[in-house]
């Protein structure tokens, strides 16, 4: 149907079925997961920006994910937001049309990442020649245009008849009308086709790509340690693979409710089958996918801890901590000077590059005087063992 298919509905339908509590309640929900989920994203954002440089192709789509995220909580969850305070759909079939295009859009573009993030590390795991050929550098941009644009494409066919937005069971959000399968044989076509082509496909290629990829490093840590061979890249690998695994598994969890409930009210002609609380938790579960993708990055990846501890270092120095170094003097004493120097967020030097003599030289100095510790650095010392020697010294 297309936009003029609204006039025909009656206002009952934009009205909340809830309790005016339990709207309230709900639009607390949705709220708390927009500041989190734009704190968390923005973060990512900022501190991809600051990186770009560094960045390698594969990392785009982790970018292209967090920007799904924050605008999806940008532009369209406000709206929902203020119509739980009103306890009905603000705006009726214009708004509806409105947020029910864009959270479908930016929904299949989340869900066709997460499935190319899969299917692109499982290609770099197990046929790493085929990753090295085709998907480097400019490819991987090319595979998030082409995300952009299936999606776009397949959730614009309701404005042209196939298919329908509609409001939510429960009256304060709205979605594709899975209720269409009954209406006309195009709208069924379009509903059966949103179910199996563009929800499981991609939710079978998700769960298969990781299953496999962690037998593959399962079956290859086994191999190296029955050959008695040391694997320098296991323990950094497998952060890698449980951080893309809790990534995809956790989109896969957080929509699964929502998805069976939207199965099942394809194939029931009545209005009411379910109660409209029973729409409300699998529709906020689904909402907290936003929230988790930021703590597994920091979590997992020192490089992200590292970049936010250098951003947020102007705000809250104490961040920066103290760094100790110790220096033992030769003779007789044996002093050690500990040193305290404030942490600064130092870049990391390159590998490969060998260091400044002037600089080795002039640790060498520091390690081996003993009365003259470095310059403007406050420098408490620390005796070892006692003696009459050191007993003196201390008394001078």
């Amino acid at each position: 149907m297309t936009l003029n298919s609204f006039d025909n509905r009656t206002i009952s339908a934009f009205t909340s079925k809830l309790s005016p509590a339990a709207d309230i309640c709900v639009g607390l929900t949705i709220f708390s997961v927009v500041v989190l989920s734009v704190l968390g994203n923005g973060l990512v954002l900022v501190i991809c920006y600051r990186r770009r440089r560094k960045m390698v192709g594969s990392e785009l789509l982790c970018v292209n994910l967090a920007v799904v995220d924050f605008l999806s909580c940008i532009c369209f969850y406000p709206l929902s937001i203020m119509s739980s305070f009103h306890h009905m759909w603000l705006g009726e079939n214009i708004t509806c049309v409105y947020y029910g295009l864009g959270c479908y859009t930016f929904g299949l573009c989340a869900m066709f990442t997460i499935a190319a993030i899969s299917i692109i590390r499982y290609l770099k795991t197990c046929y790493s020649l085929v990753y090295a050929v085709w998907l480097e550098g400019a490819n991987i941009q090319l595979v998030c245009c082409v995300i952009w644009l299936v999606a776009t494409v397949w959730s614009s066919f309701p404005l042209f008849g196939w298919g329908e937005y509609v409001p939510e069971p429960y009256g304060l959000s709205c979605t594709i009308a899975w209720r269409g399968y009954h209406t006309s044989a195009k709208d069924a076509f379009y509903v059966i086709c949103s179910f199996a082509c563009f929800t499981m496909v991609p939710v079978l290629l998700i769960v298969v790509s990781q299953c496999r990829i962690l037998y593959k490093l399962s079956r290859f840590s086994k191999s190296l340690s029955a050959r008695g061979i040391r694997n320098n890249l296991k323990h950094t690998e497998r952060r890698l693979s449980v951080m893309f695994s809790c990534i995809s598994l956790g989109f896969v969890i957080a929509w699964a409710p929502y998805a069976v409930v939207s199965f099942l009210f394809i194939f029931h002609k009545e209005n009411q089958y379910m109660a409209p609380g029973g729409f409300v938790f699998p529709a906020l579960f689904a909402k907290s996918s936003h929230i988790y993708n930021p703590f597994i990055y920091f979590y997992f990846n020192k490089t992200f801890r590292r970049e936010l501890r250098c951003l947020l270092l102007p705000l809250w120095p104490t961040l920066g901590g103290n760094r100790v170094s110790v220096h033992t003097a030769t003779g007789h004493q044996h002093p050690i000077h500990i040193q305290l120097q404030e942490r600064a967020c130092v870049q990391k030097r390159p590998f490969g590059l060998s260091r400044d003599p002037t600089l080795s030289k002039s640790k060498g100095k520091a390690v081996h005087s003993s009365g003259n510790p470095v310059p403007g650095r406050l420098v408490y010392t620390c005796w070892g063992s006692p003696s009459k020697k050191s007993s003196h010294h201390l008394g001078q």
